[in-house]
């Protein structure tokens, strides 16, 4: 390990280049099916194949999808767009080249705004997000010796999305890859699912002394499968390089692998062992244009984003920071609680349900929120049988609310009336309850008139015992306040 004095004297420096498999439902330039988890090579063609005479054609969604990713990052779009060949040889490349965007990405520029778990704002800037297609998979079976190769993925669309060597700890690697998996699932244009590998991230890390004008030696890492494990290859990365440095050993640019088991990297080749891929035009593509109306039509089409829903959940519902970056981490979580405060002003209320007892029975069952049982609006009027004080909090989430989750015909004020839960709000017929209470209790309350006023908690627990959780707390602790005081 090293120690903070040493660490100190180094910067940290990262860019991300993250791959995003679009949600379209054929190929980039082929009408062959992108479904995931069918058997190998099954969804394959003469043209994913790149057989001689074969002729590729551009999906539109995929334009659509990349220009909707530019636009949630204020990236400038490319009008004229050309695609190009990048020739190199790979068992899981079919063609023997893969047609991507070189010199003009259909995106250019761009943020993507972070806050921290600690509050602090920052902004990454990207460098472009071009369009492309995915290789096959080359896969190593138990007991084989010999590599076999699906082409199932070949030729699925990806956007690629790269950022500028802006980021400076590992933490910040992992917020910016939070947000962009946040960005593409409401964009509904990727699922992000990096176990699957819709979405994969390499990570081009070097470090420098603090305050220096340079960059240090380049080193990408690859082969990392979740949010943690680039981090945690960016902390080894950032530790291996400094350790190096110190003694005087000089950084190669290479690219290494990440094992998740041991937490180190490992060398796979050299930068300049790499070939020239040749970049040159597609000739077998025409420009595509990216016209103006084509353009506004985009625009219009683009859902609430992350950012402005939390925005508006702070200012427009009153809600702390941290309730609205937790509802708005799911698009599907902020669309629910949205349509959930068009029925109630109670938001506070509104978004508590939804982070307790909502997520609880979510993450118990393991369901989606389109599965939820009860409606944006049944809740809302279980919210307000509570703020009407019909019910307390504690009778609405233990004997309602379940009831609500078996029955979607009945109202919460209907299963509350027959369960015989509404709230005895009269003071006339709480006050003998209380009196009783006092009179059974008479060491108690004179203990209390002494000014040992925690008893109220007990007295309170007494008065809902004998009121069988009926009595309105807020009724029940005038009374009380009252008749203990006089």
């Amino acid at each position: 390990m090293l120690s903070a004095e040493i660490k100190d004297k180094y910067e940290l420096v990262v860019g991300l280049e993250v791959h995003a498999q679009l949600l379209t439902k054929s190929k980039m330039y082929t009408t062959d099916s992108t479904e995931f988890g069918n058997l190998p090579n099954t969804h394959i063609s003469v043209v994913t194949l790149g057989h001689p005479g074969t002729l590729p054609k551009v999906n539109k969604s995929a334009v659509e999808f990349a220009v909707k990713m530019g636009i949630a990052c204020n990236s400038e779009i490319t009008r004229k767009n050309i695609f190009a060949r990048k020739n190199y040889f790979y068992p899981d490349l079919p063609k023997g080249y893969q047609i991507t965007q070189d010199k003009n990405p259909i995106c250019v520029g761009g943020q993507v705004p972070l806050t921290m778990p600690d509050g602090t704002k920052k902004s990454v800037t990207l460098t472009r997000i071009h369009m492309e297609e995915d290789a096959g998979k080359s896969m190593h079976l138990a007991g084989e010796v010999d590599t076999l190769v699906d082409y199932n993925r070949a030729g699925v669309p990806l956007i690629e999305i790269v950022s500028e060597p802006d980021i400076r700890s590992s933490e910040e690697a992992y917020a910016f890859l939070v947000e962009i998996k946040k960005l593409v699932r409401y964009l509904d244009i990727c699922d992000g699912n990096m176990e699957e590998g819709s979405l994969r991230c390499d990570a081009n890390i070097s470090v420098r002394l603090r305050g220096a004008a340079e960059y240090g030696k380049k080193v990408e890492v690859k082969n990392m499968n979740s949010f943690r494990n680039v981090a945690r290859a960016i902390e080894h990365e950032y530790e291996r390089q400094i350790h190096m440095i110190e003694a005087n050993v000089e950084i190669i640019s290479e690219t290494r692998t990440f094992d998740a088991t041991t937490g180190l990297t490992a060398s796979m080749r050299t930068k300049e062992d790499l070939n020239d891929y040749r970049y040159f035009p597609e000739p077998d593509l025409s420009p595509v244009v990216v016209s103006e109306e084509w353009l506004e039509g985009i625009r219009k089409e683009m859902p609430a984003l992350p950012r402005e829903l939390h925005y508006k959940f702070v200012n427009s519902y009153g809600l702390p920071e941290y309730d609205a970056g937790v509802l708005t981490d799911s698009k599907e979580i902020a669309l629910y609680f949205n349509e959930l405060c068009e029925s109630t002003q109670n938001y506070k209320a509104a978004s508590n349900w939804l982070m307790g007892p909502v997520k609880s029975y979510l993450n118990e069952l393991t369901l989606h929120i389109s599965d939820f049982p009860i409606s944006p609006k049944r809740l809302a009027d279980l919210i307000g049988i509570i703020d009407e004080g019909k019910i307390n909090f504690s009778v609405a989430s233990q004997k309602v609310y379940p009831e609500m989750l078996k029955s979607t015909e009945k109202t919460p004020l209907e299963i509350a009336q027959e369960l015989n839960l509404i709230q005895e709000s009269n003071e006339g017929s709480l006050k003998p309850i209380v009196e009783s209470v006092l009179a059974e209790n008479s060491a108690k309350v004179e203990e209390y008139r002494s000014g040992k006023k925690g008893l109220m908690g007990m007295f309170m627990g007494q008065v809902m015992k004998k009121s069988q959780g009926k009595a309105d707390p807020k009724v029940a602790t005038k009374i009380l306040t009252e008749l203990l005081e006089n």
